[in-house]
C-alpha cells in the first residue's frame, strides 16, 4: 500500500509536499523492482534539479537507474543515510530512505503526478 498523502509519477518516483518544501524517493514497487540496493548517488546541497531530468542514480544487483526531478528547485538537505546503509531504500522507502528535500521554484509539475489509487491503478496495469 502506497501512502495516500504522496504524489508518484510513472518512473516509480515519490513526492512527499510540505508547503514549498518536497521531499523525493522511490516507491516501495521501486525498489522491488531493483532488488537488493547497494549504490546511491545524489547532488550536493545547494545544487539545483530540473523538473524531467536526472538528478542521480540508484543502483542494485540488477541495474543502474536514473532518477528524476519531479519539481525544480534548490536541494536544502540530502539524506547521507542512504550513502552508508543504501538498503534503506529497500527497508523503508517511504521513511528513512528518502532521497532529497528540494526548496521548489514552482509547484505546479506536482499535478499531472497520480495519487496513490491511480498509482496503483498504473502499476497494476503495467504488471499486465
Amino acid at each position: 500500500m502506497n501512502p495516500i498523502e504522496l504524489k508518484y509519477n510513472k518512473d516509480h518516483e515519490y513526492a512527499r509536499v510540505n508547503g514549498n518544501i518536497v521531499t523525493f524517493g522511490i516507491t516501495n514497487h521501486a525498489q522491488e523492482s531493483l532488488g537488493d540496493v547497494v549504490f546511491v548517488e545524489l547532488p550536493d546541497e545547494g545544487a539545483t534539479v530540473t523538473v524531467g531530468k536526472s538528478y542521480g542514480t540508484v543502483e542494485s544487483v540488477k541495474a543502474v537507474s536514473d532518477i528524476t526531478a519531479s519539481i525544480s528547485g534548490k536541494v536544502i538537505e540530502v539524506n547521507t543515510l542512504v550513502f552508508d546503509s543504501p538498503d534503506l531504500l529497500n527497508s523503508d522507502p517511504y521513511g528513512e530512505g528518502w532521497l532529497l528535500k528540494v526548496e521548489a521554484d514552482d509547484l505546479s509539475p506536482l499535478e499531472t503526478m497520480m495519487t496513490a489509487a491511480e498509482y496503483e491503478a498504473f502499476v497494476a496495469e503495467e504488471e499486465h
